[in-house]
């Protein structure tokens, strides 16, 4: 995360002050902060694998302290500096954390070296403990502008014996220019930072006790003589924070937890670079997730309003929904779609081409396009489910509906896709019918075996594979363009089989842009007949085939891109441009 993290302290003699910061480098270490490194130092902790790696290093001048200080150097001088606005001593090197994973660096110091990333910084510590604040003075605000970069800022106190009103004021900011990204990580700083002002605050409560203690400082200043307080003050009235903590490893400790804040907030948030629109798939992906998700609050609102155990039927019927599993919960989830068995099943479409054969797997692919009932009867459930995995990928997610195995025949409406056992009777009108094909796996004869098989397919070879159909696919038939372009990608060997997926999502990709542009000419604009010809002609599917596949596609658009064209035919705006 391109950010920066100060610790500031409201010192009562000299107003805000940083303490200490925590940057992010992603080039080389800035002028005059790595050219005295020492040479043990900057090895330190090389022999852990990952991870953050923490070391020192030596400085050739800090102008935090004065030394050797110009005009030119950020930060104040040593004259304007007491105990409590110091953090490191004089001559300390500093921190730096390696990051070996992103070859970042997270330097740690007391002023960030940089001029105008100090002046950054030194306004945002300004505004942060002055007119920047929650009611009360402690909690977290946020406030910024293009200009000088957006803050997340955490005011709070810590108790001092010797401070007026027995509390000093600190604050922790996180300074970036990111707004969006700043604000999407405002739950995640707000917990985490949280987390340090507690420990600060516990180990200064701590000392605070003891100190009160040992010598009440309340009695002890009701029983002086009034005098102005400032006149009170001695040399020891302000405190660094590592006396008010009595933690010598303070700076160390608030080093690794800053690192480790920039590194894990920059880490939890990650930008996608998104090639144009959404497809088809991923909205309907993303429909029918939400879907689900609508559907279980209602089942669990449901059951914490009745409060009572679901009837025998409902029991009936829900085991009955996981035996035959709906629609949506089937043709969900795109990463699961290669989770069958492959080395008892289809691996891809060519392994599928080889076992059937070209003639039988052009028929099949032939109805699956066209969306016709596939119906796959087989003893070896998953050998049915790797098979539907491979066919489904050469169509549209939304035109899948798969019931992968059941002991009744489902009728079309409810899926194109279906596995049935050997016993299941399949109505005579559905056999011969011509939107419906069948796949018998049956024990194969010596004699049938595929010659076609090599070694590690041998799985497959015990199987017989009988495709009929009551509308036969003639061999001289044209058929519909992207089957011819599908086997044209199969029979080239010199594909592999994932650049073949790869024109597969492109082909679909292809044929879906004609079916919304013929959705908007058809059902949004209602063209006439002879209108929707000539389109057609136009995008090169003016054959029958191609027709019914995009007729049937067209049921696979989501509901996102249908009612985006609806509610733009009804504005009023349309309208008058139409006219």
């Amino acid at each position: 995360m391109n950010a920066i993290v100060v610790l500031c302290h409201f010192c009562e003699l000299h107003g805000p002050r940083t303490l200490f910061c925590t940057e992010v480098l992603h080039s080389p270490l800035p002028q005059g902060a790595g050219s005295g490194d020492s040479p043990g130092q900057s090895e330190q902790a090389e022999e852990e694998e990952g991870g953050i790696q923490m070391s020192s290093r030596i400085r050739s001048h800090s102008p935090a302290e004065g030394a050797s200080a110009d005009s030119s150097s950020p930060g104040p001088k040593k004259s304007d500096m007491c105990e409590g606005c110091r953090s490191l001593p004089a001559g300390h090197p500093g921190y730096v954390s390696h990051d070996k994973e992103t070859s970042i660096k997270y330097v740690s110091h007391q002023h960030p070296n940089h001029p105008q990333l100090f002046s950054i910084v030194r306004q945002a510590c300004v505004r942060s403990l002055s007119c920047e604040v929650c009611p009360g003075r402690e909690g977290p605000i946020f406030f910024g502008d293009e200009q000088h970069g957006f803050v997340f800022s955490h005011t709070f106190f810590i108790k001092d014996s010797l401070a007026r009103g027995f509390q000093r004021w600190y604050s922790v900011i996180a300074i970036m220019m990111d707004r969006i990204y700043l604000i999407n990580s405002w739950p995640f700083l707000l917990g985490k930072v949280r987390g340090i002002i507690d420990e600060l605050q516990g180990k200064a409560l701590k000392v605070f006790e003891a100190e009160q203690y040992g010598c009440p400082q309340r009695a002890q200043r009701m029983n002086t003589a009034f005098t102005p307080f400032l006149h009170q003050r001695n040399g020891n009235a302000a405190r660094s924070l590592t006396s008010l903590t009595n933690d010598e490893n303070l700076w160390a400790c608030l080093h690794t937890s800053f690192a480790w804040l920039l590194k894990a907030c920059g880490s939890r948030l990650t930008e996608k670079l998104l090639e144009g629109a959404p497809t088809e798939d991923t909205l309907v992906q993303m429909e029918k997730l939400a879907d689900l998700e609508e559907e279980s609050e209602g089942w669990d609102n449901s059951e914490e309003e009745e409060g009572k155990a679901p009837s025998q039927g409902d029991a009936q019927e829900s085991r009955e929904l996981v035996k035959s599993p709906t629609d949506s919960s089937l043709t969900l989830d795109c990463s699961n779609w290669n989770m069958a068995p492959r080395n008892q099943g289809f691996r891809s479409l060519r392994h599928l081409r080889q076992v059937l054969g070209p003639s039988a797997f052009r028929m099949l692919a032939w109805h699956v396009l066209m969306g016709n009932q596939v119906i796959w009867k087989a003893r070896d459930a998953d050998l049915v489910q790797s098979a539907f995995d491979v066919l489904r990928t050469m169509l549209p997610i939304g035109c899948v509906r798969i019931i992968p195995y059941s002991d009744k025949y489902e009728e079309a409406y409810r899926c194109n896709f279906l596995g049935l056992a050997p016993h299941v009777q399949i109505p005579p009108h559905i056999l011969s019918s011509e939107f419906t094909v069948l796949v018998e796996v049956r024990t194969a004869t010596r004699s049938s075996l595929y010659p076609v098989l090599f070694d590690d397919e041998q799985p497959l070879s015990k199987y017989e594979f009988v495709v009929t159909s009551g509308s036969p696919v003639a061999a001289d038939r044209v058929g519909p363009t992207i089957l011819n372009k599908i086997e044209a990608a199969l029979t080239n060997q010199n594909l592999s089989v994932d650049v073949v997926d790869q024109c597969l999502v492109c082909l679909k990709e292809e044929w879906m842009n004609k079916v919304k542009v013929l959705f908007k000419f058809t059902k949004v604009d209602s063209r006439p007949k002879e209108d929707t010809q000539k389109l057609l002609s136009i995008l090169g599917a003016a054959e029958e085939d191609n027709v019914k596949l995009l007729k049937f596609w067209m049921t696979g658009l989501s509901k996102t891109y249908k009612s985006h064209l609806m509610s733009t035919v009804r504005s009023p705006t349309s309208s008058e441009s139409r006219n």
